[in-house]
């Protein structure tokens, strides 16, 4: 159950710099008077404030009043069902659960407190919200984990090596840009897309929206083996229907949609990977003109990965990254474009530092899997597809249980 922490805790960054004395929203009814009830149970205004601040230094995107809201009604929920249910968690689980979120901004969880309390979050919202999480954790864990393992045969087609064969599929895309300026705008825009139930229709949102070079082919991608999308996202879009489209997804710096036009079974194995060898070269602007221009006289130069040492010389060593990595451990948005590429071709669709710099990106090369690891692989996949089944799981469980309750918002 350890590795589940990873999935109520989504890994924040915590710009805390960047929030350091937001002001705070007075509510005239009084902090202390209801902002929600859930069924019987009050929100007050202090904690929707409380909840907002604590979101905005933990640099969640979207409206931070909005989320705290929603988030709140959902723990009053959640702490229903798991009063109901007999469900608690000792005082020293509720510590290491805090003092592990301190860690992922390298700080103490004395040090952690201090600055939350600086930025006007006592310390029983920090409390709040660590037990919170990791009471419904035990509760989903309990009530739904039998059903969330998959079979061998569902760890086979997840590795895309369903029966003899491998499986290809042939998907659709839409890449949105998104940055501190335009979070809301693409947010609604991709939950629009999301919606969309034609192939047309996610064609045009492609070719309209859509920074992936994919766009000149209205989103169209050619057929490609299951196994060389990154392990997170095989499992979903061996859940779409012909058809279907993907929820937005957050990528770093983009959100993507995914539409299944078709798949299919090959004979033999699909290739896998103990390895992906990859490049980046960064340029700064973003994508801007100037920076696409940069990048595009760059491509024209390169032939091979190698050449791209040339073209850094006497630069700071920081503008070219290269790393070999295990598949699993590429991030999400850069093992999407690999998938896409053959060694030797480029990709200038991502970007970093909140899409201030751009991202030249190059596959260098992939190297087989000779079947080493394999039993570790599986876990992992079993793993994965069992986190992902456990929250889909408890997200429907949620919406269940706000769909029977008497939410009064004042």
């Amino acid at each position: 159950m350890q590795q589940f922490l990873k999935f109520w805790f989504l890994s924040p960054s915590l710009v805390l710099a960047s929030a350091l004395n937001l002001p705070l929203p007075v509510a005239a009814q009084g902090l202390f008077s209801p902002a929600v009830t859930v069924n019987e149970d009050v929100i007050t205004y202090f904690e929707l404030e409380q909840r907002a601040q604590f979101m905005r230094l933990l640099g969640t995107s979207g409206d931070p009043n909005e989320q705290a809201r929603e988030e709140l009604i959902k723990d009053r929920l959640k702490r229903a069902a798991v009063t109901e249910a007999g469900i608690s968690i000792s005082e020293e689980d509720v510590l290491a659960g805090m003092t592990e979120l301190a860690g992922r901004a390298n700080l103490s969880l004395e040090e952690f407190t201090k600055v939350l309390g600086q930025n006007g979050v006592a310390p029983e919202t920090l409390r709040d919200y660590t037990s919170a999480g990791l009471v419904w954790r035990d509760y989903v864990g309990s009530r739904f984990l039998s059903r969330a393992r998959p079979s061998e045969a569902e760890i086979d087609r997840a590795m895309g090596r369903a029966g003899t064969g491998g499986v290809q599929v042939l998907l659709s895309e839409v890449i949105i840009p998104i940055n501190e300026q335009n979070v809301a705008q693409v947010e609604e825009i991709a939950e629009q897309i999301s919606q969309l139930k034609s192939y047309s229709a996610f064609s045009s949102a492609a070719t309209q929206y859509s920074a992936s070079d994919s766009r000149n082919n209205q989103g169209q991608l050619p057929w490609m083996n299951l196994s060389n999308l990154p392990p997170q996202l095989q499992e979903v879009v061996l859940g779409l229907d012909t058809g279907e489209i993907t929820a937005p997804m957050p990528l770093q710096g983009a959100v993507a949609l995914f539409q299944m036009r078709g798949i299919r079974e090959i004979t033999g194995s699909a290739p896998r990977y103990a390895a992906i060898e990859y490049a980046s070269y960064f340029i700064a602007g973003g994508r801007t003109p100037e920076a696409m221009s940069a990048a595009q006289k760059i491509v024209n130069q390169i032939d091979t990965c190698d050449d791209l040492y040339g073209i850094a010389k006497d630069q700071d060593p920081s503008v070219l990254d290269r790393q070999a990595l295990a598949p699993s451990e590429i991030p999400q948005d850069i093992a999407l474009e690999l998938a896409k590429l053959d060694p030797g071709e480029i990709s200038t669709v991502l970007t970093r530092n909140n899409g201030q710099t751009l991202m030249l990106l190059m596959m260098c090369g992939r190297t087989a899997d000779l079947g080493a690891g394999e039993s570790e692989s599986r876990e992992g996949v079993a793993n994965a597809l069992t986190q992902q089944r456990l929250g889909a799981f408890a997200d429907s469980f949620v919406e269940q249980l706000r769909a029977d309750a008497e939410i009064v918002i004042k």
